[in-house]
């Protein structure tokens, strides 16, 4: 049982939307990579798993990011945590598919 669940939405902040597109592609790329359970939302990621493994891959999208080309990046996060275990993503949505 997972012990946090950390949604992100990442903001470039880049001159041109079409490489504001492609870095997100990269972050999600960087995301699935890790091997953390998540699921991909048209305006935010959530994962579940451990919460130091989540933070830290929260922090490697922030540099990522800029590697990428961006200026700057905001990023919108929501963690859920407890020591105990949390509810898997899976919980949370199934009844409404």
């Amino acid at each position: 049982m997972p012990n946090s669940t950390i949604s992100i939405q990442v903001l470039p902040l880049n001159q041109d939307n079409k490489s504001s597109v492609r870095i997100i592609d990269q972050v999600i790329k960087l995301i699935k990579k890790s091997g953390v359970k998540h699921e991909v939302g048209p305006l935010e990621t959530t994962m579940e798993g451990d919460l130091g493994s989540l933070l830290e891959i929260v922090k490697k999208i922030q540099y990522l990011v800029i590697k990428k080309g961006a200026e700057s990046v905001h990023s919108n996060i929501k963690i859920i945590y407890s020591p105990k275990g949390v509810m898997t993503i899976e919980e949370k949505v199934k009844k409404h598919r």
